[in-house]
């Protein structure tokens, strides 16, 4: 059993990904009204990277969540399952060491990393449990953790809007500018089987990380997750 109940093989996903890497970075600046730049700003600002840290974005596909890391001064390694993701990031950033790495058995050291973050992938880890775990052994202790991942909306009276949004009219935007409209079917049902804030937060704290916390973007369309691991 795949990520959020969905009964999809993550080699199929992987495929999925490497078919909408060209457009992506676009795709989802439109679909998201523009908003995914703000969030991305907002995962920086929590993660506060420092010069000299060492720093793992994964589920980073074509870097556009891992340049600021580098600005900062920090040296920040992007790690993806998904080749073409990889290669077309490379291109357009050949600075920055991009690695494939599956989320549930990374190729790194245990301890290695100052903080690891994720953005909009921990849903297609196949076990987010495992995803979770692997990250902590990465991550050195006292080192933290930010999760961003869509959320639930926190009005209700929202949530249907959204929904409605999610199943139907994203799937119709994906197909007017996505080589692979399709992918974004397999978004939407990915994102309303997803745990809400609360759910996410506990899944993190089973997984061995201290206590999480959370903030809400967009009137908790999106979240982020904050933790440390203990010592």
């Amino acid at each position: 059993m795949t990520r959020a109940g969905l009964d999809k093989d993550p080699r199929d996903v992987a495929r999925m990904f490497d078919g909408v890497a060209a457009k992506y970075d676009v795709t989802n600046d439109v679909l998201s009204l523009g908003q995914d730049r703000r969030w991305r700003k907002r995962v920086v600002e929590m993660v506060m990277p420092k010069p000299g840290e060492v720093i793992l974005d994964l589920a980073a596909g074509t870097g556009t969540s891992s340049q600021p890391f580098a600005d900062a001064g920090a040296t920040v390694v992007p790690c993806d399952f998904s080749i073409g993701m990889l290669q077309v990031g490379k291109e357009a950033k050949p600075g920055l060491g991009f690695t494939a790495g599956d989320g549930m058995k990374l190729p790194f050291g245990d301890d290695t990393f100052d903080a690891v973050t994720i953005s909009f992938g921990l849903r297609n880890i196949a076990d987010p449990s495992v995803g979770l775990a692997e990250m902590l052994r990465v991550t050195r202790p006292g080192g933290r953790i930010v999760v961003c991942e869509f959320s639930a909306p926190t009005w209700k009276p929202f949530r249907s809007i959204y929904t409605n949004y999610l199943m139907k009219a994203l799937p119709r935007v994906a197909r007017a500018i996505s080589s692979n409209p399709e992918s974004y079917v397999y978004l939407a049902e990915s994102i309303r089987a997803w745990p809400d804030q609360r759910g996410l937060a506990a899944q993190m704290e089973a997984a061995g990380w201290g206590p999480t916390t959370w903030k809400n973007l967009s009137a908790g369309i999106v979240a982020l997750h904050h933790a440390v691991k203990p010592a």
